[in-house]
């Protein structure tokens, strides 16, 4: 083998960090996912499909504020606190002050005009009295929002893993002890169950978050006092970073907002009822999405710590280390978006009926599969290009795909239903995936192998899904086994196919060389 292909024994401190920090925040993300999926199964069982949709209809707004309040702001301080340490606390009181100070307005201002948000912007009077519980959990966001953005530019992911943990476990168990209460005390449980959830998750992480960064703050920062010099001195070029993303992320929102807001109404005008659009929305996106977007938690991981690790080989000036951050990138999307098609073609149906027994949440898996490979590379690249300053690219391209879904809710669901947005929702992440991914290679060098990335991964993937056919194609030995069971053994056995098949294939490829 070549002596300058070998790989070195050791890892960089840079890409040690990279590489436990994204493991970190995959288990907690995977831990996270794991108990949201019982939360789900729970709420699916308590407050229905139609609860689902409604509690689902009043996120838009929780996401508009966040985006305004909290979102932007964090990824303004982490990339800040990345590029300049040693005025990395600084940097994060003033973008803490900031964002409190939005988000308490926006707190105001939906509790005061609920009624109004929830029948005219919403079309849904049942949301005015949620509204109130989502206003409350606006403040609590962007404190953790601010805090974590903190440690994530200072590359100990650990205090937001443990903060996205601590958040579930603590919305779950609130929220299965109010149900229980109700349940023996004779009270209907309702869509609101739901919220009082989510805004006893948020309250929780921000007291974790608070209580981790007074006690356990960064070994890296050095405490100082604080006074109104500091705050003038950072939050202009702060807000020069976050402004534009607020803008960028509150338009993605709007529209976010619209397609959510769009699709009941328009599933009545293709001839469901108020009821029935309300349940097939609930099952699409409280259901079959979260299934979909599951695997998604590795890749949200690696885009978020990616941002300032980008941002700082940017200012170094090593455009190397930007390339083999991309190429790493798409290979891994690619691998683990066609293991994800493999496993929701062939099992979404039995994940369906077995997980919330309902057979349209598997047919709308089977679909949405298809998806996977090309959220997850808009996901990391998108991620990339804004650590690379191209947030004004990233936020056009994201708006022309989101204007094409849109297009689908508006003209294809009053006559092909819920599909048309199935195809829409395909259609605009691969045009997403691919305007990144094209962007990226006109701003700096990388390895784009098709047949590395796409060829393979996807024969050995048929290749697999032979082998697993072979194998039970006389006897399945866990056919006693409960359906779910049944299904998670099959899933997990495939993916060893896959993934054995996956190795031996990057074995013999570094063995020829």
């Amino acid at each position: 083998m070549n002596d300058s292909l070998k790989i070195p024994r050791k890892l960089s401190k840079r890409k040690y960090a990279l590489l436990t920090g994204t493991l970190l925040l995959t288990s907690a993300g995977l831990i996270t996912r794991v108990l949201g999926f019982f939360y789900r199964i729970f709420l699916s069982r308590t407050i229905g499909a139609e609860g689902l949709g409604i509690f689902n209809l009043i996120h838009p707004v929780f996401g508009i504020c966040f985006a305004l309040c909290a979102g932007s702001i964090q990824t303004a301080i982490s990339q800040s606190v990345a590029a300049n340490v040693k005025k990395g606390r600084s940097v994060f009181r003033s973008g803490l002050i900031i964002s409190v100070a939005i988000s308490m307005i926006l707190a105001y201002l939906i509790i005061q005009f609920k009624d109004f948000i929830a029948s005219s912007i919403l079309m849904e009077p049942r949301c005015a009295p949620l509204l109130t519980f989502l206003a409350v959990s606006v403040p609590c966001a962007a404190i953790h929002a601010c805090i974590n953005g903190y440690y994530y530019g200072m590359q100990r992911p650990s205090v937001p893993a443990l903060a996205q943990i601590m958040e579930q476990i603590i919305r779950i168990g609130a929220v299965f002890l109010i149900a229980d209460i109700m349940i023996q005390s004779g009270i209907t449980i309702t869509v609101q169950l739901a919220v009082m959830g989510h805004l006893i998750g948020e309250i929780a992480s921000s007291l974790f978050t608070v209580f981790a960064y007074r006690f356990f703050p960064p070994k890296m920062a050095k405490d100082f006092a604080y006074d109104s010099s500091h705050f003038s001195e950072t939050a202009p070029g702060l807000l020069h970073l976050a402004v534009p993303l607020m803008g960028n992320r509150l338009v993605l929102n709007i529209l976010a907002s619209a397609e959510a807001i769009l699709i009941p109404s328009r599933l009545q005008m293709s001839g469901l009822s108020d009821s029935a659009a309300f349940s097939v929305y609930g099952v699409l996106t409280g259901m079959a999405l979260p299934f979909i977007l599951f695997p998604s938690t590795v890749f949200n991981s690696l885009a978020v710590l990616l941002l300032p690790t980008v941002a700082e080989a940017q200012s170094e000036g090593n455009e190397k280390r930007i390339g083999t951050a991309i190429s790493m990138s798409l290979r891994y999307c690619m691998y683990v978006g066609i293991l994800c098609i493999g496993i929701f073609t062939l099992f979404g149906n039995d994940l369906g009926v077995s997980v919330f027994k309902d057979s349209s949440a598997g047919q709308y898996m089977t679909v949405l599969a298809w998806l996977c490979p090309f959220l997850y590379m808009a996901t990391t690249m998108g991620s990339i290009l804004n650590g690379l300053g191209k947030t004004s690219i990233t936020f056009t391209q994201n708006v022309i795909a989101m204007t094409l879904r849109l297009l689908f809710v508006l003209f294809g669901i009053p006559r092909l239903g819920i599909f048309a947005y199935l195809v829409g929702a395909l259609a605009s992440e691969l045009l997403l995936a691919f305007m990144h991914v094209l962007t990226l290679k006109k701003m700096v060098d990388f390895v784009w192998n098709a047949w590395d990335m796409i060829a393979k991964p996807s024969a050995l993937m048929i290749l697999a899904i032979g082998i697993y056919y072979a194998a039970f194609s006389f006897m399945d030995p866990f056919g006693g086994l409960p359906l779910f069971i049944k299904t998670a053994l099959h899933i997990l056995i495939l993916s060893v196919f896959y993934l054995v098949l996956l190795f031996g294939a990057h074995i013999m490829k570094h063995g020829e060389e």
